[in-house]
């Protein structure tokens, strides 16, 4: 029997009660994007485990966060009821908005200066080493620029420690033997030069995960482009902006995004190396919220700072995708 007479021979004839009409229907097959044999609907049993964790660890944590915020909490006795208190106290606040200062700090360390420097560095690995000496070449300097990404922030934050330490530390010693002793520093102990000290760690450490975002977006991108543009007699950086910058236009974003994110909620460099310190001079808002939390057992005070800078990063988030969809309803009308 043929496969159109199997089908024909499974149809169920049906009657229309309406208007006494016949009308075919046939089981659902794997056409219809169910598996034989499923039932409508069951696909939501295998959201359940996804969805229990999480709420558990997720919305659960944040709900008891929010609540936190409008309480007087140390962890021992129950949460007392204040209302906006913590919220006045925020608003006021010196070193809560030094934090957010910081931030911007790092933002220009962490997205600003990586997003920039990483298009330059794709680019030229993808289409001057990459089609000069080799792609084997072009994947092992990614790979090198990448290694920071992969190191335990906390490991990295501690050898760039070693390096930075006034009295035997590499870089001092270095300058030292150079000529150049006078320059020698207390780097991460100054409160002119931690923060600037901080924002160059963070930018070797943030420096490969936009490269390796943007090496793979070039792969898409039709070959001929560039050598069509080689032959009208576009030069690297003409081939790069009217080329490259166009066509990873959208990997740009998804960089810049997931880039500001990590730099708003930064903790692990701040936390190993500096501890905020000098005085406040490289504290952020999530290792302030970490000190009130555990160092001042203030946890209702330390809970309204995450939640504070939670809205910020849903904010900015919402603002990003907004500009995006925008950006692309432009070049689709165009």
């Amino acid at each position: 029997m043929s496969a159109l007479d199997t089908r024909a021979a499974t149809t169920i004839e049906a009657t229309d009660a309406a208007g006494g009409r016949r009308r075919s229907r046939r089981p659902a097959g794997p056409e219809d994007g169910l598996i034989p044999g499923a039932r409508r609907g069951t696909y939501w049993l295998y959201l359940v485990p996804g969805l229990a964790l999480l709420a558990v660890i997720v919305v659960v944590p944040l709900v008891w966060n929010v609540y936190l915020t409008f309480t007087e909490y140390r962890g021992i006795r129950p949460p007392e009821w204040i209302g906006l208190e913590n919220w006045v106290e925020l608003m006021g606040d010196r070193v809560f908005w030094t934090s957010f200062g910081n931030s911007i700090a790092m933002i220009l360390a962490m997205v600003i200066a990586p997003t920039l420097l990483g298009l330059l560095l794709a680019a030229m690995l993808f289409d001057l080493i990459g089609r000069k000496f080799g792609g084997r070449l072009a994947s092992f300097l990614r790979a090198t620029y990448y290694l920071p990404q992969i190191l335990p922030a906390v490991i990295a934050a501690i050898v760039i420690g070693w390096i930075l330490r006034p009295q035997n530390g590499a870089l001092n010693q270095v300058l030292e033997a150079v000529g150049l002793g006078d320059l020698a520093h207390n780097w991460l102990g100054s409160p002119d030069t931690a923060l600037p000290s901080l924002m160059v760690i963070m930018v070797w450490v943030q420096l490969g995960y936009p490269i390796v975002i943007f090496m793979a977006a070039l792969q898409r991108v039709d070959p001929e482009l560039y050598e069509a543009a080689e032959l009208d007699g576009a030069n690297w950086f003409q081939r790069f902006r009217a080329i490259t910058l166009g066509m990873i236009r959208p990997e740009i974003f998804v960089v810049t995004l997931t880039c500001t994110i990590a730099a708003l909620k930064v903790f692990g460099p701040v936390y190993a190396l500096t501890g905020g310190g000098p005085g406040t001079s490289t504290i952020v808002p999530a290792y302030y919220a970490y000190s009130e939390f555990f160092q001042s057992q203030q946890v209702g005070y330390g809970a309204t700072i995450a939640t504070a800078l939670t809205i910020v990063i849903a904010a900015v988030s919402v603002l990003f995708i907004l500009a995006q969809h925008r950006m692309e309803k432009k070049e689709a009308e165009r």
